[in-house]
């Protein structure tokens, strides 16, 4: 005669159980776990004793004077593990974050470290009670369900979303350490190039729109083709600026991105009437419900009042202080 298992259990187990689990199984031993856990050893063991019956398997082997993992206990703890970390670091971030108040930015990393952070303690000096969270990443953010409250985007106007407002354009511009300059040959022409090492990104030929940012898009406005004498490649535009602030080699860099370092003379624009304009520029765009918060609008504002500072430094045209969005 057929014997006729049990069909497989599909309710979902009871997650109360599953601190006790990952107690005994860490310790492998109930009484070490229920003093951890504030229970009583029997507590302890009608805890595990419910998790093994709604999983439907064994977790644990008792032994006289131990305790030891099954198979299955060890892919579940392997589980439990990693959640319950994550539950428990969520939970701390929450209540440290109880009664504050927060603006959560998305942008990414190379717009993060040379615009936005070096400026971010004029903000917390004028708001000492607003903190600031950035999430630094390329991914595209839904403001609409996400935490996000705001996020600064790098694209053409015609990809730009209606509700995104331009906070500057760019222009291109070749830059380089001063130190460099002094000691190499002089650099007053497209063509006094070919001595240099040039530094250029890596990925431009991924998409029409980052090639417009390179070398060889400015070698043809010029109508100078150079072979230099050799290239260095980066990955991100911080990683492309910190190269010519060390003096490895010439930069054809976003203006807006090394303005304060041409301010401050780190870098040096070595040929500032080759300036090659971008098609690209820089956006805010405000959740929904982010934008109703007091803490939102302040540092909105603020960003807003930094980039017209960009524009002017760069001599971006027009100004639009008024306008959300360029065709």
């Amino acid at each position: 005669m057929a014997q006729h298992r049990p069909a497989p259990r599909t309710r979902p187990i009871a997650v109360g159980t599953l601190r006790a689990f990952e107690a005994v199984a860490r310790h492998l031993n109930f009484r070490m776990a229920a003093e951890e856990l504030s229970l009583t050893q029997s507590a302890v063991s009608r805890q595990i004793q419910a998790l093994e019956d709604d999983v439907g398997l064994p977790l644990f082997l008792r032994h006289t004077r131990a305790v030891e993992l099954t198979g299955a206990g060890s892919r579940l703890l392997r589980a439990v593990s990693s959640s319950l970390l994550a539950i428990d670091g969520t939970v701390r971030q929450l209540r440290h974050e109880s009664g504050r108040r927060i603006v959560s930015v998305s942008t990414w990393a190379s717009f993060a470290s040379l615009w936005l952070i070096p400026r971010l303690e004029a903000f917390q000096r004028a708001h000492p009670d607003i903190d600031i969270r950035i999430d630094a990443t390329d991914a595209p953010v839904d403001l609409e369900t996400s935490d996000v409250d705001l996020a600064l985007r790098y694209t053409t106007p015609a990809r730009a979303t209606s509700r995104a407002q331009r906070l500057f354009g760019e222009s291109l511009a070749v830059v380089a350490s001063p130190w460099l300059l002094k000691s190499s040959p002089a650099l007053q022409r497209p063509a006094d190039l070919a001595a240099f090492t040039l530094i250029e990104a890596g990925d431009l030929h991924h998409s029409p729109q980052l090639a417009a940012l390179s070398w060889q898009r400015w070698f043809l406005a010029h109508d100078c083709p150079v072979e230099p004498r050799r290239w260095l490649y980066f990955n991100y535009a911080s990683q492309i600026a910190q190269a010519a602030l060390a003096g490895q080699g010439v930069a054809l860099a976003r203006l807006p991105l090394v303005a304060d370092s041409l301010a401050s003379g780190d870098l040096v624009e070595a040929l500032p009437a080759c300036r090659l304009e971008s098609a690209l520029a820089y956006w805010l765009l405000v959740g929904p419900r982010g934008a109703q918060r007091p803490e939102v609008k302040a540092f909105c504002d603020w960003l807003r009042a930094e980039a017209a500072i960009t524009r002017r430094t760069i001599g971006d045209e027009p100004d639009p202080d008024t306008v959300d969005h360029q065709d």
